[in-house]
């Protein structure tokens, strides 16, 4: 036990030496006594304390001494009555008085009014109907007696100010009511702080304390003429705790997007952006999608008001896109077999799905070329554990004279290793703008399961001819918080948008899929 005492003390900072010693010569000394004495600021005093407190060498104890006093809004009232006295007054006679003579009737100021009226209300001292302000019996009752805040008031005009522990019952309700009501009552606190050795306290100073100063920090002289070896040094408790530090760092969803936009780009593919707001023509019929589609139906898509129209891109390539819809067009296709409306493709809408921008760029620029796409979409989806109604996706598009279906898988696969799944699968699938298509799936070790992350195809000339490509083009989709919920272990989508502090704060920074 005398190791480990002596251990404690050795450990122990020259602060809490000396408020120890300054307890040694009389328990019952003042922190301001303790400053005065050994030379330290008050605060350091307190520190040194609070330190020996979590270590059980002392108990810190609080006393505090509550005062009130009146405000010069307090002492105005006191001297001419709370506002509903002074309606009282005048109802006394009257007993009923229109709301717009109040002012002139009672003498109050106009701030005073709104007061009034609340408090006869809160007291039920008065009733207002239509306009007319009446007594009520309990403000008949209340001509001769004065209430507990008025007595109260009374009492402060006198003493200026009290200790509400002297108060008996009746008058802490006055203080009560008082305190509720703005800017009458001045609070002043007075905090006494005094320290009692406990046993462990007790033993150190059995023990003896040495005060001795002690080096904290060493110069380069020092070090260089060996002045260090004669210096005193206070012993560190590795093992001490320490405070938790939560620096900031990235978002969980922000970081699986950013890895996803390195992965694309270290595989050689350009970046590429689109506005959240698209036509339908973009959204829909440039990927081939029957204008009556049941995904553009209201209860799948958000429709914009205010504009509720935008313009379309060159007559031409709407053209070549309306005749691919109603008879196939310069493709082998037989189209939809309808009269393609062109008012239906301005309609506004908020993306679905960031295909769009794959379509806008495959219109805009020659292949080859491999570009990918990082956006939020929408979509009426009913909130729950596993849907929102926006979201992320990552698209990607490949062009060229020899892309096939056998590069899209290997592409496919090449991603998903890079973000850590090893066994890759794909199952037959069908989208209205891609063909083959399939659905890739992922072997998700923790859950010893398959897991289902994203839809890919050809895309099918009706696609592609109307915005002048020739060559085949792949593409592919994948829905991010899918694959966040995954990496971050969690089971509701609605955790990666709550800004949960707590798990935010205790997610590690390297949290990453487990490899095989």
């Amino acid at each position: 036990m005398s190791d480990d005492i002596t251990k404690i003390i050795n450990e122990l900072h020259i602060y809490e030496k000396k408020l120890l010693k300054e307890l040694e010569k009389d328990e019952n000394i003042t922190p301001d006594k303790i400053a005065e004495n050994t030379g330290m600021d008050i605060k350091s005093v307190m520190s040194a304390a609070g330190s020996l407190a979590s270590k059980d060498i002392i108990i810190m104890e609080k006393d505090v001494e509550e005062h009130f006093q009146l405000t010069s809004d307090g002492a105005l009232f006191a001297d001419e009555g709370l506002p509903e006295r002074r309606v009282i007054n005048v109802l006394k006679e009257k007993k009923q008085i229109p709301m717009k003579d109040l002012m002139g009737a009672a003498g109050l100021q106009k701030f005073e009014v709104n007061i009034a009226m609340g408090w006869l209300v809160r007291k039920n001292w008065a009733k207002i109907d239509k306009g007319v302000i009446s007594i009520t019996e309990k403000g008949e009752n209340a001509f001769n007696n004065l209430g507990s805040d008025e007595e109260l008031l009374s009492i402060l005009k006198i003493k200026h100010i009290i200790n509400p522990f002297e108060l008996p019952n009746n008058l802490l309700k006055g203080l009560n009511e008082l305190k509720n009501r703005k800017n009458l009552l001045k609070d002043t606190k007075k905090v006494d702080h005094s320290f009692k050795l406990t046993p462990l306290g007790s033993k150190i100073l059995e023990t003896g304390i040495t005060i001795k100063e002690q080096a904290t920090q060493l110069t380069h002289e020092q070090l260089e003429s060996g002045e260090y070896e004669k210096l005193s040094y206070r012993p560190y408790d590795i093992n001490a705790e320490s405070p938790n530090i939560f620096p900031g760092k990235m978002h969980p969803l922000r970081k699986i997007i950013e890895e996803i936009r390195d992965i694309f780009l270290n595989m050689g593919f350009t970046e590429s952006d689109g506005d959240i707001l698209n036509s339908a023509f973009w959204n829909f019929d440039s990927l081939f999608q029957p204008q009556d589609h049941a995904a553009r139906e209201m209860q799948d898509t958000f429709y914009v008001k205010n504009p509720a129209r935008v313009d379309l891109p060159d007559e031409e390539l709407v053209e070549r896109v309306a005749r691919t819809h109603e008879d196939g067009g310069e493709t082998s296709s037989e189209g939809w077999g309808y009269k393609w409306d062109v008012e239906v493709a301005k309609q506004s809408v908020l993306r679905t799905h960031t295909t769009g921008i794959s379509t806008k760029y495959l219109e805009s620029h020659e292949p080859p070329f491999k570009m990918f796409s990082v956006g939020r979409v929408f979509r009426r989806e009913t909130i729950n554990y596993k849907h929102l109604p926006e979201f992320h996706q990552v698209e990607g598009v490949v062009a060229g004279e020899n892309i096939n279906f056998q590069n899209l898988l290997g592409i496919l696969r090449e991603f998903y290793k890079k973000l850590g799944f090893t066994q890759v699968r794909f199952r037959p699938a069908y989208f209205p703008y891609t063909y083959l298509s399939i659905e890739t799936e992922v072997f998700f070790e923790e859950k010893d399961s398959w897991i289902e992350l994203g839809g890919a195809g050809m895309f099918r000339p009706e696609v592609l001819k109307p915005l002048g490509i020739d060559t085949p083009a792949l593409a592919f989709g994948l829905g991010i918080e899918r694959l966040a919920m995954l990496r971050y272990d969690i089971n509701d989508i609605r955790m990666l948008y709550k800004s949960d502090i707590k798990w935010l704060r205790e997610l590690p920074l390297d949290k990453g899929i487990k490899l095989d």
